[in-house]
């Protein structure tokens, strides 16, 4: 349950309250990615560092490395990587199909015969084999065979002992037709009713009891969206994620998605209220404004991981100041490339508002010869800035919206 503090007379923006096993977290929040059980180029100190309130992992690839075994051995996640926060897994859901789309290990042939079955419903997506009990795919990594049902799913995510977790779900592509992406809808519905039937058995403690999210599918159909929002409301989850986006679409499309999910700027919401709502892989500094705007509450995205691989990164616009630009306006932000030739001598901080000590004492200068030299500290460096810069994106934002300005 989401504890509404503040509702935005301007927007849906609104602040909140969501309570885990391990904590209460504000709303709206960012995760930084920990997919694999790190945060890429940070260690667990670094994170804690940073501050944020929560991480996310993802299912499919610790299942696959280091395997359910691992985990159980090291008693979950959070014991593993020394982690003591919140952490939500997705499904893997979303790995499953766009891994399978991407990486070439079998024929599709070979990838149709790998579990036998005499389940008449089925769909094809590349190596990835959709059936009613669940999905069949290849292991990205070897080619290894492996099945995926609902209840696996949360069962992995139960070994994994993350305090959010998400129902396994069909994601669409972008570009599917009506037709497949209704069939997608209908799946996961019916997914997410073995879901609940898996949890209603699992009967966890109060005390210990992690919330669990289902994903709201459509691909960019109005009305599909509308259909999978009632019907996994219907089912009534701890909270509710919108999926399927940030994947080849336009902004403007993406945005047209939240709207027509949430039901923002269009009388009563389509998602309950006191329930908190999660767009999944977005996005962008200003995107993530203009989605607070319509009433999402939590983000996630590879952004700021992997744009500091490549050198990218975020700031504030008038950065050593006080103030800096009102997120309404677009440009408050700016990225710049560190490893291009004008920052060869310039000695100012990498910067200068950062509470990273290292981000204030090193020069941009001296990134940019980190990754020239290609020294394994320039991606620890970079990846701690933008990290930064999006925790601090949400605070910026939390206060805004306590300000009415949002």
């Amino acid at each position: 349950m989401l504890k509404i503090l503040y509702q935005s007379k301007k927007s849906k923006a609104r602040l909140g309250a969501l309570a885990t096993r391990r904590g209460v977290i504000k709303t709206p929040f960012f995760m930084p990615i920990a997919t694999k059980g790190v945060v890429k180029a940070l260690s667990s100190e670094d994170i804690k560092a940073l501050a944020p309130q929560i991480v996310l992992a993802n299912t499919y690839h610790l299942m696959l490395r280091p395997g359910v075994d691992v985990l159980k051995r090291a008693k979950g996640l959070h014991a593993f990587m020394k982690w003591k926060g919140p952490i939500l897994t997705d499904s893997g859901g979303f790995q499953v199909f766009s891994l399978g789309l991407r990486h070439r290990h079998a024929s599709i042939a070979e990838s149709n015969n790998m579990l036998n079955d005499d389940v008449k419903k089925e769909a094809h997506y590349g190596l990835v084999k959709i059936i009613d009990q669940g999905v069949t795919f290849r292991s990205h990594i070897d080619g290894a065979p492996h099945f995926m049902s609902p209840e696996d799913s949360l069962k992995i995510q139960d070994i994994i002992g993350s305090d959010i977790r998400m129902i396994l779900d069909v994601c669409s592509q972008h570009s599917c037709s009506y037709e497949q992406a209704e069939r997608d809808v209908a799946l996961t519905s019916a997914w997410a009713k073995r879901s609940k039937k898996y949890l209603a058995k699992r009967r966890y403690k109060r005390e210990t009891k992690p919330l669990t999210f289902a994903i709201v599918q459509g691909s960019r159909f109005k009305d599909l969206r509308q259909r999978s929002t009632k019907e996994l409301v219907a089912l009534d989850f701890d909270g509710y994620a919108i999926g399927g986006v940030a994947v080849g679409e336009s902004e403007a499309e993406m945005l047209r998605v939240v709207e027509n999910t949430v039901g923002a700027f269009r009388g009563t919401p389509l998602l309950p209220e006191e329930k908190p709502c999660y767009l999944m892989g977005v996005g962008y500094p200003h995107q993530i404004v203009e989605a607070v705007k319509r009433g999402i509450d939590m983000f996630d995205c590879v952004i700021p991981t992997r744009e500091a691989r490549h050198g990218r990164l975020y700031q504030f616009r008038a950065v050593g100041t006080t103030m800096g630009l009102p997120l309404q306006n677009k440009k408050f932000y700016h990225a710049f490339v560190i490893t291009k030739s004008l920052y060869k001598k310039d000695m100012t901080p990498i910067n200068p508002d950062s509470k990273i000590p290292l981000l204030r004492q090193y020069s941009k200068a001296y990134l940019r010869h980190l990754f020239d030299v290609q020294e394994p500290l320039a991606l620890t460096l970079a990846t701690m800035n933008n990290v930064e810069f999006y925790l601090e994106l949400m605070r910026k934002i939390r206060r805004e919206i306590r300000k009415g300005k949002m």
